[in-house]
């Protein structure tokens, strides 16, 4: 077998100490303090009048411009040194660099306050008739005007991004650190063994139950010992969001979620009432699988016990040659694009101490993109390297955009790596055999399932969470029955009452940010959205290519219904919703009776 690839960030500077790499720095550190004296000179913070639009335009676009510019530049530096933070948090360098990278670039949070409350000042349908750098920037000028409207004043904005750094992003930090070094002891073929808790992690997915349920013992033990930093952690970023939330005038955490999620509360409710209705559904595939694996009901750790078979062990060279192949069946380009990040060494693959859990795609610059996987032989492991490699697609599409036009939310965010995860596996089932196709459906459901009934779940924890919150703090017990109750009601008797993970709330970083809260129903709008737009791409493949490379460049340039409506889809009902369900609704169908043909019906007793 080959060694899994790292990645390798040296054609951007040779390393952290190199003088390239100072250079950078020292020039990003120069242009801020520029851009802190531009929006000096032009004014730029809220204003009690609009003042007349004449002076404004050429102000307005000479900040607008150079604004991009910084950003950009930021974005690539900082981008570099998380390279080292993600792959190694033990790296000393690294941490003192990504601190003092946090301390300097902080005035650009603050400007970036000063220019939505400027332009929450100023009369915006002038500004967008008038200037054509703003009717480039039209959706995001006309949404600063509405953000504008809860900001605090500009003292207390520049505080609140000041403070954030002993605040929440240092109880953010302490999360990543504290749990990328944690290690793991438990008893494998009869040898005591000491391993990251990212590889315990990975053990879910082996065929042997024993060793699934010692590692799911032993990683609920090293968790418990945990959960007093990860609590603190957990009660003070919340805790922040709340205050913070109240003082800019939003009714909740949620309704400031959704904002920045470009969605409204119609929305998200029509989507959520489409997944509770689908939970019988996913029940029957749970018990499905229970039956398979000769089980009356399946424990927690049993969820992503492999099934099926295959006569490919998808090593990761095979992974990437399959990969390869179907993309290309797409089109060239994103063949191409997959080519370059394999060739390149922008993957990195290989899973040890120090590095975070999970994968990532991460923007670097221009149409560079950085994959950070996990990577073990297995079909799901190859799904999830299609996945990040649909970011990464979808970073090449925006690519020529300026910064402000290329923000996309989360909800929009998944939308190409869905649709590209997809094609493998449709590809897959295609040339599989019955047991193959038991594995990768059982695959496909599993990643289904959790993000449907498991981000439920979490959704559920997390709005219980804020709530309590606002009250004190909550204790690791607190936090671990919020998250059991939650995940009682969504799994329902899918899931064996005495084998969930109470711990889920310390193992997923998606809580753990201040700037970010309910990272979960954006994963369920992405793949639901995905998948039908894929539906769309089968029906009329020539028409869709075109417009959708142009979709995934818009992401950052309207919001998720408007996109939606190029494609003829409202989703703002629950109908279309019931659409993408219904996808799943069909493979659990599938896997359902590939079950019974190789169980012969049997139900293990309770």
């Amino acid at each position: 077998m080959e060694p899994l690839p790292r990645w390798d960030v040296s054609h951007l500077y040779p390393g952290l100490d190199s003088p390239e790499f100072r250079e950078a720095w020292d020039a990003l550190v120069r242009a801020i303090d520029d851009l802190v004296a531009l929006f000096d000179r032009h004014g730029v913070n809220r204003k009690e009048s609009p003042p007349p639009l004449p002076e404004t335009v050429d102000a307005f676009e000479e900040v607008l411009t150079r604004y991009n510019e910084v950003l950009r530049e930021q974005h690539t530096l900082g981008a570099y040194i998380n390279s080292f933070l993600t792959t190694d948090s033990r790296d000393a360098r690294a941490q003192a660099a990504w601190s003092e990278f946090q301390q300097r670039t902080m005035p650009l949070s603050q400007l970036s306050t000063r220019l939505i409350a400027w332009i929450g000042s100023l009369d915006t349908d002038g500004l967008v008739e008038r200037s054509p750098v703003a009717r480039d920037h039209e959706f995001a000028v006309r949404r600063a005007r509405e953000w504008a409207a809860h900001l605090m004043s500009p003292a207390e904005e520049a505080l609140a991004i000041e403070l954030d750094l002993t605040g929440g992003a240092a109880w953010a930090k302490l999360y990543d650190t504290f749990t990328s070094q944690l290690m793991v002891k438990l008893t494998l073929d009869g040898e005591e063994r000491t391993l990251p808790i990212s590889a315990v992690r990975n053990l879910a997915y082996d065929p042997d139950r024993t060793v699934r349920q010692r590692a799911y013992e032993a990683e609920l033990a090293t968790w418990a010992q945990s959960a007093v930093p990860l609590a603190a952690a957990l009660n003070s970023i919340k805790g922040q969001v709340n205050t913070l939330t109240r003082r800019r005038g939003w009714a909740s955490p949620l309704e400031a979620a959704l904002f920045a999620n470009h969605i409204d509360r119609t929305t998200l409710d029509a989507m959520m009432e489409a997944a509770w209705e689908s939970f019988p559904d996913f029940r029957r595939y749970l018990h499905a699988k229970a039956r398979l694996l000769g089980l009356p009901r399946l424990a927690w750790y049993d969820l992503f016990a492999p099934v099926g078979s295959f006569s490919r062990q998808w090593e990761f060279a095979e992974a990437r040659d399959f990969i390869l192949q179907q993309f290309g069946t797409y089109s060239p380009r994103l063949r191409a694009l997959a080519e370059r990040a394999f060739a390149e060494r922008r993957i990195d693959a290989e899973p040890r101490p120090g590095k975070q859990d999970g994968a990532f795609c991460m923007w670097l610059r221009g149409e560079e993109s950085l994959i950070l996987v996990n990577y073990k032989a297995a079909f799901g492991k190859m799904s999830t390297l299609a996945h990040e490699l649909g970011h990464a697609y979808h970073n090449l599409n925006l690519a020529p955009r300026t910064m402000v036009r290329r923000f996309t939310p989360m909800t929009l965010a998944e939308t190409a790596s869905i649709f590209c995860e997809t094609i493998v596996k449709e590809a897959a089932l295609a040339q599989a055999d019955e047991k193959e196709q038991l594995a990768i459906l059982e695959a496909d459901l599993q990643n289904a399932c959790q993000v449907v009934v498991d981000i439920t779940s979490r959704f559920l924890f997390e709005s219980r969470v804020f709530e309590g919150r606002q009250q004190r703090e909550l204790t690791p017990e607190e936090l671990c029955e919020a998250m059991t109750e939650a995940q009682r009601k969504t799994y329902g008797d899918g899931l064996d009452p005495n084998a969930l993970h109470p711990y889920m709330w310390a193992a997923k970083p998606h809580y753990y940010s201040a700037d970010v809260s309910f990272y979960n129903f954006p994963y369920m709008f992405g793949l639901l959205f995905g998948l039908g737009l894929y539906a769309q791409y089968r029906q009329d493949p020539d028409s869709f290519r075109a417009r959708y490379d142009d979709l995934l460049s818009s992401t950052g340039m309207a919001d998720a219904a408007t996109l939606a409506a190029r494609f003829g889809i409202d989703i703002r009902t629950p109908h279309f919703w019931r659409q993408g369900l219904e996808t799943i609704r069909a493979n659990i169908d599938r896997f359902v009776a590939l079950v019974d043909s190789l169980s012969g019906g049997c139900v293990p007793e309770l």
